[in-house]
């Protein structure tokens, strides 16, 4: 397949886009925070509502907005450790969004990938490794640096335009950061589950196995919107 000549590089986020990450990740929130019933269903529905955030800024805003406490830098640093150390076993058995493979083989020939998440890099890394995804990626980038700025300094390096850059996210957060950089977004939002986008202004997609099925119409309402 011929790359689109208006589109340079694709962005993907991985919980939610490349693995089904999310529901795990939201039962290491209700596990991390058991001590706090009074607080929890307040606690997962942030989560839920902020799933692109980096972990260490949900904990910020939960100690202070919820909990009325300070959070010290040891006490965020253990809650980090902890949250890696419930969900990182899973996330290496927990199964690919639908046609995340088949949708990574159809581009890779002819784009760069990158890899944006709020996951702290480090651990990033270790994950996309164990599952043997490193050799799709020409770069991988987490937290603690913001979606928006991991976007800018690629476009910053690599000189595309931003309209030449797709990042393809599941969370409005991963909206605001395409927006905020002049990006094309995507969006993934499971069959089941109910939109948190404006539907005139993103594609929308069920699964990457749609998104791949649909790639070559969805080039051309690029080319014919840029055009």
């Amino acid at each position: 397949m011929q790359g689109c000549c208006l589109l340079k590089a694709i962005a993907l986020e991985f919980d939610g886009v490349i693995l089904e990450s999310v529901d795990l990740k939201t039962r290491a929130f209700r596990a991390l925070f058991k001590e706090y019933p009074q607080h929890l269903d307040r606690v997962v529905q942030f989560h839920l509502d902020n799933t692109g955030l980096s972990r260490y800024e949900k904990f910020e805003v939960i100690y202070r907005e919820f909990f009325g406490l300070p959070l010290s830098g040891d006490e965020k640093d253990r809650l980090g450790y902890e949250f890696g150390r419930l969900v990182e076993r899973e996330i290496l058995e927990c199964p690919f969004v639908p046609g995340a493979p088949r949708f990574l083989d159809l581009v890779v020939p002819s784009y760069p990938l990158f890899v944006i998440s709020g996951t702290p890099e480090s651990e990033l890394h270790r994950i996309i490794d164990a599952r043997g995804l490193e050799a799709y990626f020409r770069g991988v980038y987490g937290s603690p640096r913001s979606k928006a700025e991991i976007l800018s300094s690629i476009l910053a390096q690599s000189g595309w335009r931003s309209d030449e850059l797709l990042f393809i996210g599941d969370s409005t957060l991963d909206y605001d950061a395409a927006r905020q950089v002049g990006a094309i977004f995507i969006a993934r939002v499971p069959t089941s589950a109910s939109s948190p986008f404006p539907s005139q202004d993103v594609k929308i997609v069920g699964d990457l196995a749609a998104l791949a099925e649909g790639w070559a119409g969805i080039l051309e309402d690029m080319a014919t919107i840029r055009s």
